[in-house]
Parts: C-alpha cells; structure tokens; sequence
C-alpha cells in the first residue's frame, strides 16, 4: 500500500506518493485551484482510484520555534475534511518547516528555470513531507 503526501496551500497543493513498499517517493503534480477545498478532493479520489492508498499524510505549517503557522487552522480544518470523507484511510500530518527552503535549495541546485519553479516547488515540497514521514515511521 502507498502512501499520499500533501502540501497543501491556498491557490496551490502539491502531492506526492510512494512505491508500493514505501521506500522510495515521487512527485506527483502541483494542483492550481481557486481556493475551493472540492477541487483537491476530487484529485485525492482521482489517486485513490489510480494507488492503492492506505495514509494521507498533510504538512502542518509550523514556525521555527514551535508554535503553529496562521495557516495551520486552514490546514487543521483541512485535515478534518479528510478525515471526515475518508475514514477509511489513516490521514496523519507532519511537522513541514522549512520543506519550501529545501524545495527551493533543490531547484537551485538543479538549475531549474526560474519561471517553472513556481509551478512545481508544492510538488518538491510534498516529497519532502512524505519522506520525512517515511523516515519518522521506520
């Protein structure tokens, strides 16, 4: 069984999966969207149909000295959404400070165009959540 990693943002969410022996993780895609929660619902059912998916796991935006990001009330009422849709499957959240500094140091080092880095730093930083995940549960 996969697990699904979500970095969840107000006009974007990046995913990302694992293989099939939760070893190693992917990016899926960024998802734009008008803020409407439905629209990344309707993705989540998409990769429910195509994986086998047994945990959701979302990033909770913390600040460095501990304490709660202002978005994480969003993210906790996202969070129930899904827990709410979905009470089949194990939704879990992990601590997500400073995945958007890796993401971008990655790209930097990759030497992505600046123009794309938009479009696909909630993807990197999606794997960065699954795989902290990942290493937190081994």
């Amino acid at each position: 069984m996969r697990k699904l990693g979500i970095d969840y943002g107000d006009s974007r969410t990046g995913f990302a999966i694992t293989d099939e022996l939760n070893i190693t993780v992917q990016g899926l895609e960024t998802l734009k969207y008008d803020g409407n929660d439905k629209v990344i619902l309707r993705k989540i059912d998409e990769y429910l149909e195509k994986y086998h998916i047994d945990t959701i796991v979302v990033g909770m935006p913390y600040l460095l000295n501990g304490d709660k990001a202002e978005r994480a009330e969003k993210t906790e009422k996202f969070i129930h959404k899904l827990k709410c849709k979905y009470n089949n499957i194990k939704i879990d959240y992990i601590d997500e400070r400073l995945t958007t500094v890796a993401a971008h140091k990655t790209m930097n080092f990759l030497n992505i165009n600046k123009h794309k880095k938009k479009n696909i730093v909630d993807t990197i930083s999606a794997i960065y959540i699954l795989e902290t995940y990942i290493n937190k549960i081994n």
